[in-house]
């Protein structure tokens, strides 16, 4: 549960209660594909809670660093979503929408999502630990790792959380198991429809090379796929992800259009309807141009109606997967300018955001590109004309960028750049170059009297965490180990 401090805010609803948080406001607006969150009203409240957070000392000389959750946003999002599908699936379609943890593996961002209908779907040990540490049931929860040992595979058995099984070799594993246990687990394969990639090739894993899943044009592979559904009644669902950030919705519908024919043609040759699940993944990708939501849950819902007719008949219950696009664009972090300087007649704002928090954009920056906010050391939004400027981060290296040659008004010492869209895979996915220490993250909503509450998601990484992480109670470890006397 949110600890929430400076105002009362709005507490959690009970244990169990999807139904709270589900209105929409102003904060929505009438679109022509159903409703779409406003970009307007989502940087007002980012504008009000960095104002806040300085004013109530979350940001400061001494604390130059935090990341910022939008629980406003986040609810929207999760709300959003399930109308989308609920407006297009046949009545009474089970469907389950799981967060990709991996987006955000935050245990307050699960549990409020949890609280708003959504479940889990986890990769790692880990990942499932935080999904019920959030409570989350196994009911809601999917495991869909492409490494998963005995262990995992017995114990996600074991509590009956869903499992895809990525390969052969992985579903003999399953076989041993299920031979000599019974399980509640829905359980299904993972396959490859091998329809290509999008312009981030890191993220396409629909093409021919594929680490994920059963490469469906590979030699006799999906002959294969249809004798493992016959020989095992108990496999009852299909999945396949084609990809996420640079994908386009055209690949991502021919992808689940795919997998829904593979399920079609199994059935049919089975005589029975084995598959009554099909697990679509997630993917949506964000627009990081601009605050607006494009594309919207509503357009690809209505774009996979049509691309694939049968899919919300009723005949299938269906799972999604989606990460970034419920997070990303209700996610800040805001760095204090420690120093501005100037190299080569460009200015150099040097912040203390930059690979630790922003590691896909400093190591990949065409790809992953991020809009910078300048504010004021109130924490006021920045005015002035436009100056191009480099904003740099507290690493010990050249490329230690957020920004390079962006024009912005111009950051001095003691303002504040922050980063927008980052509440996926950014300030939540530490990376400890020179053991810089992890920010604490705060979730802002009102306070019900024209304020902004703030809540602590995770707190700042202490100086001593950092050292006992790094092996601090085996200093002596080396320097005592001898290699054993063999006179």
């Amino acid at each position: 549960m949110f600890g929430w401090k400076h105002g009362t805010g709005r507490p959690p609803a009970p244990e169990g209660d999807f139904g709270a948080g589900h209105e929409i406001t102003g904060d929505a607006v009438e679109s022509g594909m159903g409703r779409r969150m406003s970009g307007h009203d989502r940087a007002d409240r980012r504008d009000e809670a960095v104002r806040a957070a300085v004013d109530q000392g979350l940001l400061g000389p001494g604390t130059p660093i935090v990341g910022l959750l939008d629980i406003t946003g986040i609810r929207e999002a999760a709300t959003e979503l399930r109308a989308a599908f609920d407006a297009v699936v046949a009545p009474g379609t089970p469907v389950l929408h799981a967060f990709a943890v991996k987006a955000t593996p935050l245990v307050p961002v699960l549990r409020l999502l949890y609280r708003e209908g959504i479940g889990a779907e986890v990769a790692s040990p880990g990942e499932l630990a935080l999904a019920r540490a959030a409570g989350i049931p196994p009911a809601r929860t999917v495991l869909d790792s492409p490494a998963k040992t005995p262990a995992e595979l017995r114990d996600a058995l074991a509590l009956g959380i869903a499992v895809n099984a990525d390969n052969p070799q992985e579903l003999d594993r399953i076989d041993g198991l299920m031979r000599s246990a019974t399980s509640r687990s829905p359980i299904g394969i993972r396959v490859n429809p091998q329809v290509g990639g999008g312009s981030i090739e890191a993220l396409s894993t629909a093409t021919a090379t594929s680490k994920f899943g059963v490469a469906l044009r590979d030699e006799g592979a999906r002959e294969w796929v249809v004798r493992a559904y016959a020989d095992r009644p108990w496999l009852t669902r299909l999945h396949a992800h084609t990809g996420s950030q640079g994908i386009p919705l055209s690949l991502m519908a021919q992808g689940v259009a795919e997998t829904y024919a593979l399920a079609e043609e199994i059935n049919r040759r089975l005589g029975r309807p084995q598959i009554d699940t099909l697990d679509i993944g997630g993917g949506l990708p964000v627009n990081f141009g601009s605050d607006e939501t494009t594309p919207t849950y509503a357009q690809y819902a209505r774009l996979l109606g049509e691309a694939v007719p049968g899919l919300f008949s009723g005949r299938y219950g269906l799972v999604t997967e989606f990460g970034r696009s419920l997070l990303a664009k209700h996610g800040t972090v805001v760095a204090r300018v420690e120093y501005a300087k100037s190299a080569g007649g460009r200015p150099v704002a040097v912040t203390h955001a930059g690979v630790q928090v922003a590691t896909r954009t400093v190591y990949a920056p065409a790809s992953w590109p991020l809009r910078i906010a300048a504010y004021d050391g109130k924490g006021r939004p920045k005015e002035g004309p436009g100056v191009v400027q480099d904003v740099a981060g507290p690493a010990c290296f050249a490329g230690d960028l957020l920004a390079e040659g962006r024009t912005l008004p111009l950051l001095e010492q003691g303002d504040y750049a922050a980063a927008l869209d980052t509440g996926a895979y950014y300030f939540a996915h530490h990376y400890a170059y020179n053991s810089l220490a992890r920010p604490g993250i705060y979730g802002f909503a009102p306070d019900g009297s024209g304020g902004v509450a703030f809540a602590t998601v995770r707190e700042p990484q202490s100086i001593d965490e950092i050292v006992a992480e790094s092996g601090g109670a085996h200093a002596d470890s080396l320097t005592t180990l001898r290699a054993p006397d063999r006179r």
